[in-house]
């Protein structure tokens, strides 16, 4: 099956497994979604991620972290902001900060994929991608 927006099918997989407690989870391979991994992986959010099969099959293997003896996720909720029918753009000025900067907003910028906090330190605004806490 096609998806149309790789990244909100990324971080519906996600959710889906955290609510499941699932130790890992697959998703189609992109580069968008392998950049979206990375910064999660710098970030904490999940323990780590790699690439498996070939050609038209290949996927991400996503591996999720669980905190405290009951597992419960270290990713409380995932939000996607920008879409394909409503893009959302924000100058350096404007970036947004999630919860007060507990949580993060993942950015697509000319410099690549980053949290806002990076974006901030590098002077650069982008399309806002999603929200994670």
């Amino acid at each position: 099956m096609a998806a149309n927006d790789t990244i909100a099918d990324m971080l519906t997989r996600i959710r889906n497994a955290n609510l499941a407690r699932h130790q890992t989870t697959q998703v189609p391979a992109a580069k968008m979604s392998q950049n979206i991994a990375k910064v999660l992986r710098e970030e904490g959010f999940i323990n780590d991620f790699e690439t498996a099969g070939e050609g038209i099959e290949t996927h991400l293997v996503i591996s999720l972290k669980y905190k405290g003896k009951n597992r419960q996720p270290v990713i409380t909720a995932l939000k996607r902001i920008s879409r394909p029918g409503l893009r959302v753009y924000s100058n350096k000025k404007d970036l947004p900060r999630v919860l007060g900067g507990i949580g993060i907003a993942i950015i697509s910028t000319s410099s690549g994929i980053m949290t806002d906090r990076e974006a901030r330190q590098k002077n650069l605004g982008g399309e806002v991608l999603c929200y994670v806490w």
